[in-house]
């Protein structure tokens, strides 16, 4: 079981991207910067986070590639303002992975752990053991557990989801509420 008061600096953090850090698009996908709105807690929860872990990485699907409803350069542009967005609040983002493959197969697309490799080869001192993915469906958490991490549920988009879960160590309404208890723990 994850006890909040072990996560020091040795951790690093795992965040989804739509549902967690923005709101998503009801009817597709958030297809251009102009489109991405940030939760309106989400910048001063990560500059929290921030303090907390060594390493904060997003890993997101992005099959709006894959079908061809947006570019790469799109994609890159969404990234590059919420990295902005948080960095203004005081907050990072140290690295953003994404798997724009419409093949559910495919290593790199979660709940498969291949961005989580990813992340180990670009930063050696990832430690999965002491790892954290914070999520709002059950594939982020699958996700987690396939790659040895402990995982912490939103509640954001599946407010009624049945609890307890085996492959849910946490559950918090929002990333926000997920920042304070660490905060307090």
């Amino acid at each position: 079981m994850l006890d909040l008061k072990s996560i020091d600096k040795d951790w690093t953090l795992f965040l989804d991207r739509d549902g967690v850090i923005n709101c998503e698009n009801p009817v597709g996908y958030i297809l251009s910067s102009e489109e991405l709105v940030l939760y309106d807690t989400v910048p001063s929860a990560i500059r929290l986070l921030s303090g907390r872990f060594a390493l904060i990485v997003v890993v997101t699907n992005q099959r709006g590639v894959g079908k061809g409803l947006m570019s790469l350069k799109d994609l890159e542009d969404i990234h590059l303002k919420m990295i902005e967005i948080v960095r203004n609040a005081g907050g990072r983002i140290d690295k953003v992975y994404f798997n724009t493959s419409i093949a559910d197969d495919d290593p790199l697309r979660k709940p498969n752990p291949g961005m989580a490799w990813q992340a180990v080869r670009d930063f050696p001192g990832i430690d999965l053991k002491k790892s954290l993915m914070v999520g709002n469906t059950l594939s982020d958490m699958e996700f987690g557990r396939n790659a040895g991490m402990y995982t912490v549920f939103l509640k954001t988009t599946l407010p009624d989801l049945a609890l307890p879960n085996p492959n849910i160590d946490l559950s918090f309404k929002d990333l926000a509420d997920f920042a304070i208890a660490l905060q307090n723990g």
